[in-house]
């Protein structure tokens, strides 16, 4: 079974830089799990970004595994194949948005192949350390933001959206614990663990979907959302990297007919753990149904990378919470790591809870990957989730061509182009290019004595919020309670 680089929320940040919490960044830095499952457990404490740096690794002298699409995979000697025709417009110029359509990640092959890029890695950290200034090898990166990864959480915009259409509170519960338990296998289906780009501060991604079961473009736009060109009965996204010390993500979506949206915000510390990578997910999601004033408070596993020496993967690890303050209904869900010896990976259980029970009315098991299992106290036993059988709706951007200068993929098309192309040397000088450019403002802005500004989210207490939430354009049945969900004020 193939181990997604989804959205899922801890997967991006293992070994991001400026990554953030939810992302699928497990990547090379991962390695053998070679402690306990429970040894390699991360604490909470700590303010440490997660891994990240220069684009290092392979040069246009070296094997890249990097490979090309059309069929350019990585062989298993690690030597890349031709990469592909270049995807050309009428005018003859790069078409750049193919470059990000095309879904297809190279698999880098066996580590063996990497040896020295694998020595060098592991020659910059010591157990325990932050890996905030360690140098990652270029062939692991995956070609897109991790702010583009974050939308993966709604790859299954119908399960988001069919939260707000249950009458009774304790079925609205069971729809926020499926759909978030959708959220982790999306994404891309390569078998190796991929690092997506650490956003640069002030970056944007915007992104939406036509959601099955209901008409698109019949309806009204709505100009003052989160992504003004969409209607009514699209699922919106927006993105927005508001620090770089640390590094944090925050995202915010909605749905204007069913009057339903998600705010979050993540950063990491992640930490080295021998011959693995852990990454403790720091930060919240607020999903907020208008129509209930209901708002479901949600926490993030952590991620871990496993098999630096072979084939690199990822797992997840540790409990998340999931609560509703209103009705009283709370669920605890368990991600497990797989044992050292035996077991299977990717397993979680769970148990879902109504007001003041200790005992839990439902109970889920399985594989987060894969298929889970509900059972009822009634002893009622049903299948829960299976991921594979549901399909990922693709969400749709606009053309880089149409973008602002501070969007994910207009700031990435460069790197984007020279890792699809096997051109190391290209995306070195373009990510090392934007690396520089943040460099400079930082200084010109702390000589003027500015401070940054968001544009899109603002600081509020711990957490970040959307500017604008759909709660304050189309109020319903009263306010929510700002203690609970501070987005809502």
């Amino acid at each position: 079974m193939h181990t997604s680089n989804a959205l899922a929320p801890s997967l991006f940040l293992l070994c991001s830089s400026p990554l953030s919490p939810l992302a699928l960044s497990l990547s090379v830095c991962s390695g053998l799990p070679i402690f306990s499952s429970a040894s390699d457990q991360l604490d909470a404490a700590g303010r440490a970004p997660g891994l990240g740096g220069p684009l290092g690794g392979a040069s246009s002298g070296q094997p890249s595994a990097l490979g090309a699409g059309g069929g350019g995979r990585a062989s298993m000697s690690g030597v890349s194949r031709r990469p592909g025709v270049p995807p050309l417009l009428s005018d003859g110029s790069l078409d750049y948005d193919a470059l990000y359509d095309d879904e297809d990640e190279c698999d880098i092959g066996t580590m063996e192949a990497h040896g020295s890029v694998v020595t060098h890695l592991l020659s910059q950290v010591k157990i325990g350390m932050d890996l905030t200034r360690v140098v990652l090898p270029t062939f692991i990166l995956e070609r897109r933001s991790l702010l583009e990864m974050y939308s993966d959480y709604f790859a299954h915009p119908d399960y988001f959206l069919k939260i707000a259409d249950f009458k009774d509170p304790k079925d609205r519960m069971v729809q926020v614990v499926r759909w978030y338990m959708s959220a982790y296998h999306a994404g891309r289906k390569s078998s190796v663990a991929k690092k997506p780009y650490n956003p640069i501060l002030g970056e944007l991604f915007y992104c939406h979907w036509n959601v099955p079961g209901l008409p698109a473009g019949v309806e009204p736009v709505v100009p003052d959302g989160p992504v003004p060109w969409c209607d009514r009965n699209q699922l919106t996204f927006i993105a927005e990297q508001v620090s770089h010390h640390p590094p944090i993500s925050a995202f915010y979506a909605e749905h204007y007919n069913k009057r339903i949206s998600f705010c979050a915000h993540v950063w990491t510390k992640s930490k080295f753990l021998g011959l693995s990578v852990g990454v403790h997910n720091i930060g919240q999601g607020c999903v907020s149904v208008l129509e209930y004033d209901e708002e479901y408070i949600v926490t993030f596993p952590n991620g871990y990378g496993r098999s630096i020496l072979t084939v690199p993967w990822i797992e997840l690890g540790g409990p998340v919470t999931i609560s509703c303050a209103k009705t009283g209904f709370s669920a605890t869900i368990e991600f497990h790591t797989k044992p050292f010896y035996g077991g299977r990976k990717h397993r979680i259980s769970g148990e879902v809870f109504q007001p003041g029970d200790k005992k839990a009315f439902l109970s889920i098991s399985g594989e987060w990957n894969g298929s889970m299992q509900a059972k009822w106290a009634d002893g009622r036993t049903e299948g829960f989730l299976n991921v594979n059988e549901i399909p990922i709706v693709k969400k749709i951007v606009r053309p880089i061509s149409e973008q602002d200068e501070m969007e994910s993929r207009r700031l990435w098309k460069e790197v984007t182009a020279g890792l699809r192309f096997n051109d190391i040397d290209k995306a070195t000088n373009a990510k090392t290019d934007l690396e520089q450019r943040q460099r400079d403002e930082a200084k010109d802005r702390k000589d003027r004595n500015i401070r940054w500004e968001t544009k899109s989210f603002r600081e509020l207490g711990d957490n970040w919020v959307y500017v604008s939430p759909l709660v304050n354009r189309v109020p319903k049945n009263g306010t929510a309670d700002p203690s609970c969900c501070p987005e809502q004020r």
